[in-house]
């Protein structure tokens, strides 16, 4: 099977996306194409990563990760091809695959240097297509690239522990669907740096204690039954692995998220104090 996903900032409205699938069909009719999303925000190569971390662990190798957020060929940019846990995504070097690489060497990069064997009028998505389709074919990255061995980091974009070690400040990365909200602090780096210590979520009007293994954990008692706790203010590791603060069965679209009633927007920091 010969899987090509997609994940872009391209919306829904426009004609990118069927266009984008077209092009791979044409050149590649027996690719699987699936959408990972096209609901990105402009530009936002943190939240591109957080979803890409989310997602690629459920298929299979060899699948090949065509990522349109940012991705414009320029003087700081290059484009990049990059293995990575035996499966391959095709990007711009905008830090976007930072945050992969965090845990995992990869297996090999390399800068795409096929522009110029691409008609004259070929557009930034017309080489990801290109080289999508020959990964997805089993091409190898050589031919479509010298092999490099850094990418460009988001070195803004990482939690920061306290020179005590007794707290770490991050960032929201993302606010989902539900409006839970995201912060770029791993279930990883909290176990590391609380050694089972008691810690506190700073947070108004009242901080976090515990960090919840699911939501419906909220229902602290079997006295009431699991509505009464509707609207509870909760934090759990969600199933990528981050930090995620929501609002128990709370509908964004009638009595508001996580992210409108705590306030919290993209880039927001939050504290966790350890004792």
């Amino acid at each position: 099977m010969s899987i090509i996903t997609l994940t872009t900032d391209y919306g829904l409205k426009d004609h990118f996306v069927g266009a984008l699938k077209g092009k791979i069909i044409s050149e590649f009719p027996d690719a699987k194409i699936i959408d990972i999303s096209h609901e990105i925000d402009p530009f936002n190569i943190a939240e591109a990563s957080y979803i890409l971390q989310a997602s690629f662990a459920n298929f299979p190798k060899g699948t090949v990760h065509l990522i349109g957020v940012d991705a414009e060929r320029n003087t700081e940019n290059e484009h990049l091809a990059m293995q990575w846990n035996d499966q391959f995504f095709v990007c711009a070097d905008n830090g976007i695959l930072s945050m992969l690489t965090q845990r995992i060497l990869p297996q090999k990069i390399v800068a795409i240097n096929i522009h110029d064997r691409l008609p004259e009028n070929a557009t930034d998505m017309d080489v990801f297509k290109t080289v999508a389709c020959h990964l997805a074919k089993g091409g190898t990255l050589n031919v479509i690239g010298k092999e490099i061995t850094e990418l460009k980091s988001i070195t803004d974009f990482q939690p920061i522990v306290s020179k005590d070690g007794n707290s770490i400040k991050g960032n929201v990365i993302y606010i989902d669907h539900f409006g839970n909200i995201v912060f770029n602090i791993s279930k990883k780096q909290f176990l590391e740096l609380s050694k089972g210590r008691t810690y506190e979520i700073v947070m108004k009007p009242k901080s976090i204690k515990t960090i919840l293994p699911n939501y419906s954990s909220v229902a602290i008692s079997d006295k009431f039954p699991i509505k009464y706790y509707e609207g509870e203010k909760l934090a759990i590791f969600n199933e990528a692995g981050f930090l995620e603060i929501a609002i128990f069965r709370s509908n964004p679209k009638t009595v508001g998220s996580a992210s409108s009633l705590l306030g919290f927007s993209y880039r927001d920091t939050i504290t966790i104090n350890f004792k």
